[in-house]
């Protein structure tokens, strides 16, 4: 059983990769303290923070546990290492991840000592249902495969808006997919869930963003797939991210999870809006994830037929009124009470309605709220440049699109499921984020999320000039993610197996 007390500390210092620097003589430390060990009593007062979790590292030297033990074996075998920064004035050991290591492979470790790394935020070893889940940074992935390293650069806004807008954006998933014809869903590795997507996206958004994460003010993060029944994500994700000044062990940010099934996250995108508008509210930017490890019953057992289509991912938005790259024209919401798919407390897996998933849930509620908000401003298909809608399988969406009036060059570019499967409270925001990816300055987007129960949501987007500008900062865009080199495929037991992760 993990320890709360030791949990806090550990996490404390190894979410973020922290420690300090002694302003005398440079001496750096993996760990808080107040004095330098070479300084003796003269550095007291003289002890800096210094932050790894931005950075890279180089893998010095490392090892093979191939058999581990006790709480680490439902990872396999890993490689284990020492990492420095800032050429090596400190070292830290860590685990490489990403590593799906067989039986027969030959582990050549000279062949990995010397590399680059990248921190990744990941679960620290399997736990009993009843614990605390551990996590840390201590976790690495190799930065000249799937997931380069990219500077976080804050930058000092040029522009204010009158209309609050998307200031930045990040998409993360999993290097590990399955494929099954012309279907590809990503698969989270044996260590990641839904928090660990939450704050890869939301780092990857303050990346692109270039704004300080002191200024968020506030966090939102939608998920059907917490781990925890009480116990929110977004508090992980306020600490990890440093979102708010810090104020001792506390961050100075207002952190609450949302819950709509597929909508939970962009539910929140009119909410981030308002209040970032609202003088009084002292709120600058507001972040929006949408992060989820979408769950489905094994095939050939009821609710099976889901597993067809879920996903793994998550999608950050940071909303606020300067450097904004797409202004909020609009939006409009609708609701009724439909129950096509639910998941009752205590159940590890979700039913649906069969054919009602479509109508009447699916198709009415996108229908009329896409239909609304065009009227309201006076909109026709062909005065939008892109259709982005929710998308839990190929065939709704590229139905909804054509009943709507939207040709393919409009709604295609949008339709990730096929790539990444569908990552539920990340799917339309995924969608969005694939064509922000490609829009050019003054194009009109139109997104209609949908969350099963149900209920949907329209948004009307006007991109800006800053969309080109901030585009150099994004390395990890979707279309890179869909078709990275080093994605690794697996079979439906593995995929079972990591879905199921520690």
């Amino acid at each position: 059983m993990s320890s709360e007390p030791i949990e806090r500390r550990v996490s404390y210092l190894g979410d973020r990769l922290r420690g300090r620097r002694c302003l005398l003589c440079g001496k750096e430390y993996f760990e808080i303290r107040d004095y330098c060990g070479r300084c003796g009593r003269k550095s007291f007062g003289k002890m800096v923070d210094i932050d790894l979790f931005f950075e890279k590292g180089e893998l010095e030297v490392c090892t093979f546990i191939n058999n581990p033990t006790n709480k680490f074996k439902k990872l396999g075998s890993y490689i284990y290492g020492i990492v420095s920064f800032h050429d090596g004035k400190i070292r830290v050991p860590g685990r490489l991840t990403d590593k799906l290591i067989k039986d027969e492979d030959e582990i050549n470790l000279s062949s990995f000592e010397g590399r680059e790394v990248v921190p990744r935020f990941r679960r620290r070893y399997s736990v009993d249902k009843s614990d605390i889940i551990p996590t840390i940074s201590l976790t690495f992935t190799f930065a000249d495969e799937y997931y380069p390293h990219q500077q976080y650069k804050v930058t000092k806004p040029k522009k204010e808006y009158d209309s609050p807008g998307i200031v930045g954006y990040g998409f993360y998933t999993s290097r590990f997919r399955i494929r099954e014809g012309k279907m590809e869903r990503s698969v989270p590795f044996i260590d990641e869930d839904a928090i660990t997507a939450a704050v890869e996206a939301g780092k990857m958004a303050l990346i692109h963003s270039g704004v300080d994460s002191t200024l968020v003010g506030k966090v939102y993060v939608g998920s059907e797939s917490n781990p925890y029944a009480v116990k929110p994500i977004a508090s992980k994700v306020a600490q990890v991210l440093k979102l708010g000044e810090e104020n001792g062990d506390v961050q100075g940010v207002d952190a609450v999870d949302t819950e709509f099934a597929c909508k939970a996250a962009s539910s929140m995108f009119k909410d981030a809006a308002a209040l970032v508008s609202y003088p009084k509210s002292n709120i600058q930017y507001a972040m929006v994830i949408g992060a989820d490890n979408s769950q489905a019953a094994p095939r050939n057992s009821p609710g099976g037929e889901l597993d067809l289509f879920v996903g793994y991912g998550g999608c950050a938005y940071i909303f606020g009124k300067q450097d904004v790259i797409a202004e909020i024209e609009g939006w409009y919401s609708c609701t009724s009470d439909t129950p096509d798919f639910w998941r009752r407390d205590g159940e590890p897996y979700p039913m649906h309605g069969g054919r009602y998933t479509g109508d009447p849930a699916y198709f009415k509620h996108i229908r009329k709220t896409a239909e609304k908000l065009m009227e309201k401003l006076k909109l026709e298909p062909e005065d939008i440049n892109y259709f982005v809608p929710h998308q839990p399988n190929v065939r709704f969406p590229t139905r909804i699109a054509k009943e709507l009036g939207f040709k393919e060059e409009q709604y295609l570019p949008a339709i990730q499921v096929a790539r990444f499967g569908n990552t539920y409270s990340g799917s339309s925001p995924t969608g969005l984020a694939s064509v922000l990816d490609i829009a050019k300055p003054d194009e009109r987007i139109l997104m209609v999320s949908y969350g099963s129960g149900a209920g949907s949501d329209a948004y009307s987007f006007i991109t800006t000039s800053q969309i080109s500008e901030k585009r150099k900062r994004q390395k990890l865009t979707v279309k890179y993610q869909a078709e990275n080199p080093f994605i690794e495929y697996v079979d439906y037991n593995t995929y079972r197996r990591l879905k199921a992760g520690l």
